[in-house]
């Protein structure tokens, strides 16, 4: 079997919107033929969640987890388009699975935009003092704290985490793989995670 590069799964991934565990699938199915593997997404569904996202999202629910022991929870909205696909077991489920990895995870917020820029300031100043004590010059300082400000998006943006539950795709993966599935457009809007005696991180609502 053939190895598949990073580099081919990355072009598919930009080609299709699809998750990067199922461009790698795809790929392999294919023996690395990039056409052949996007008909596979085609066939699958999955290449066609990204022409979803422009899609207008009201509907959906607003779901309540407690950790066992009842001092951890979480409130969460996620959206779809219609009450139909709002009331199926597999909406229910990736509500159920995204809630629980919030509670595991404590992200800061949805999304990249979400975040104050009072933190990403503090966080950017950091990083460029940390590379100058390195005694790098200018341009690598900016590329090393560049590098360190994508981490930060990965270690603390919901949608950019690795999915608790299988680390080998993103909370983002996770729902492209669910609009694939039920057909619709389905986007996380906002979380309030609880524990007791911690102060709650609530995510800043975003536009559907």
């Amino acid at each position: 079997m053939s190895t598949i590069s990073a580099t081919a799964v990355k072009e598919l991934r930009e080609m299709s919107g699809a998750g990067m565990m199922d461009c790698k699938k795809a790929l392999t199915e294919a023996s690395g033929n990039l056409e052949d593997a996007i008909d596979i997404l085609r066939k699958t569904g999955i290449a066609k969640a990204r022409k979803k996202s422009d899609r207008s999202a009201k509907e959906g629910l607003v779901y309540p987890y407690i950790h066992p022991g009842s001092k951890l929870g979480v409130l969460l909205e996620i959206n779809c388009e219609t009450d139909f696909v709002a009331n199926t077991d597999d909406f229910k489920d990736l509500c159920k699975d995204i809630s629980m990895h919030i509670a595991a995870s404590a992200p800061m917020s949805v999304t990249r935009e979400e975040i104050s820029s009072d933190v990403l300031d503090r966080e950017k100043a950091i990083y460029a003092d940390q590379a100058r004590q390195s005694g790098k010059p200018e341009n690598i300082i900016e590329k090393m704290t560049e590098g360190r400000l994508n981490k930060f998006y990965q270690e603390n943006v919901l949608i950019e985490q690795s999915f608790v539950k299988d680390p080998d795709k993103t909370v983002n993966d996770l729902i492209t793989e669910t609009v694939a599935k039920l057909g619709e457009n389905i986007i996380i809007s906002r979380f309030s995670r609880f524990q007791l005696g911690e102060k709650v991180i609530n995510s800043a609502p975003t536009e559907n």
